[in-house]
């Protein structure tokens, strides 16, 4: 009996020590376990807390438009932008006190500004960009809807009016049209181009000109370039000349006869299709009393050009409003916004992509 009790008391003991062994091993692991998982857990936190953009603070982030419309619109337009750049430029550690919009005088007003850091952003054509390359750098190229007219013969566009914009279609290029209005003058070029005859210099020099500054890649570089190939002429050798401050203002001249050719964008009669009846005096619908009587080659498209001088830009600040336009042109409020230059949306940049613009630059200070 004794015996007995010894080898069940022995037996409980083993049992005991078996279970304090797997206990201390279980309280091992499990500690083990919790050290690994708050090691784990700091380096996690540790790892989010490094990707988070580090914090940098801008007092004023100053933003120019050209002078592409009447500026009153380009201002009102543009107003929301002030809040998505804000908002945007915040998700990449910025934190923006106010963000200030102006429309320049003139193209060259942007440029100027840009090249002496007076403006930090300006959304300006290729050809004042490239005029201003020493102060101002492109980050971004727009991109627009394509057109349902894109031929080089100014017969095609007026057999397929009205112009139309291709939702399915983007395009990197533009072309800039030589159109004519109701004047006596205008109506006679027109139907001379429909006819399929050429234009002599004669006709064209006959007649009454709205075009935009000097530096305006539609307005008056590429139609010097059209009248050089064409001619071995410039815009500075018309005899009737008017500078215009905007196309709107071109394409009411155009509209009461004061113009009988207006330079301009492809798209630009689809901009004033309203206001042609309704502020500009025109009597019937812009398709019905305006002809394309001349197209230039391809333009690149605008660009999102930022000041070399600026004292807040550097290249985190470039990259991240790179990244701040192209996610506001991916929204329906962005959209509307920028649509006021008929852009669509924007892609990466270089200076090489503008090197035709500089090309033609050049063609023009040979002419002077």
């Amino acid at each position: 009996m004794k015996k007995r009790i010894k080898h069940l008391f022995a037996g409980v003991l083993a049992i005991g020590l078996l279970a304090g062994c797997s206990a201390n091993n279980n309280a091992g692991n499990n500690g083990e376990a919790a050290n690994n998982a708050a090691a784990t857990n700091n380096g996690a936190a540790a790892a989010a807390e490094a990707t988070q953009p580090a914090n940098t603070e801008i007092d004023v982030l100053k933003v120019s438009f050209v002078p592409s419309k009447d500026p009153d619109q380009i201002i009102t337009a543009t107003e929301p932008l002030k809040e998505l750049l804000k908002q945007q430029l915040g998700t990449q550690g910025y934190t923006v006190g106010d963000v200030q919009i102006d429309v320049g005088t003139t193209y060259e007003a942007v440029g100027e500004a840009l090249s002496a850091g007076t403006t930090d952003v300006g959304l300006i054509p290729g050809g004042t960009y490239t005029l201003y390359d020493d102060g101002a750098e492109v980050i971004l190229t727009a991109t627009r809807k394509a057109l349902s007219n894109d031929s080089d013969n100014p017969k095609d566009w007026n057999d397929n009016k009205p112009t139309t914009g291709l939702d399915d279609q983007q395009a990197s290029y533009y072309r800039s049209l030589l159109i004519t209005g109701p004047s006596a003058k205008g109506q006679e070029l027109a139907a001379k181009v429909n006819n399929g005859e050429e234009l002599t210099w004669e006709d064209l020099d006959s007649a009454n000109w709205a075009v935009m500054s000097t530096s305006s890649s539609a307005g008056y570089i590429y139609p010097t370039l059209w009248l050089q190939e064409k001619y071995g002429k410039s815009l500075t050798d018309l005899s009737k000349v008017t500078q215009s401050d905007s196309y709107g203002s071109s394409f009411a001249r155009l509209a009461v006869g004061q113009a009988d050719i207006v330079v301009a964008f492809a798209d630009a009669r689809r901009d004033n299709e309203e206001k042609w009846t309704s502020e500009y005096g025109g009597t019937g619908s812009i398709w019905d009393q305006t002809n394309v009587i001349g197209v230039t080659q391809p333009i690149y498209n605008d660009t999102v050009s930022v000041s070399k001088n600026s004292p807040i830009m550097n290249d985190e600040l470039k990259k991240a409003l790179q990244d701040a336009f192209i996610a506001i042109a991916g929204t329906d409020e962005g959209k509307e916004v920028i649509s006021i230059y008929s852009h669509e949306g924007y892609k990466l940049a270089q200076s090489a992509d503008y090197d035709g613009e500089r090309d033609a630059q050049e063609l023009i200070r040979s002419m002077k």
